[in-house]
């Protein structure tokens, strides 16, 4: 026998769990964190994008929503997004703290010479 409720019932649950049919209203949490800008915006189609600045250098990750009836700012504070945002510190600090075997400070780059305008060669 066919239980029209209970297919009423799942329909309706499978409905309400499919995340990807639901417009989320975009957000965006910006804090200094360890020195550096950390940025996490909720974009509407309920990815986490997460920013981190510090001294010039940015990294970014995105994740997906992992509790999309929970407020984006209370998965925050709850520490949701803590393994993302730490691989990104990281990340940013390693890149601080490495140096090039080519390229150094102290060292002065050669310049090009400039080469001459079109409106210099057709005076001649």
């Amino acid at each position: 026998m066919f239980d029209i409720k209970s297919f009423f019932k799942r329909e309706v649950e499978k409905k309400l769990i499919d995340v990807d049919d639901y417009i989320f209203m975009p957000e965006r949490v910006e804090m200094m964190l360890e020195g550096g800008q950390l940025n996490c915006v909720l974009n509407s189609d309920g990815r986490v994008d997460i920013f981190y600045s510090k001294q010039g250098v940015t990294e970014v990750s995105s994740a997906a929503r992992k509790h999309p009836f929970t407020a984006f700012e209370t998965e925050l504070h709850h520490g949701v997004y803590d393994d993302v945002i730490h691989d990104l510190i990281k990340e940013v600090d390693k890149i601080i703290d490495s140096s090039s075997k080519y390229f150094r400070r102290s060292k002065i780059l050669p310049t090009a010479a400039a080469l001459p305008s079109s409106s210099a060669a057709t005076d001649k």
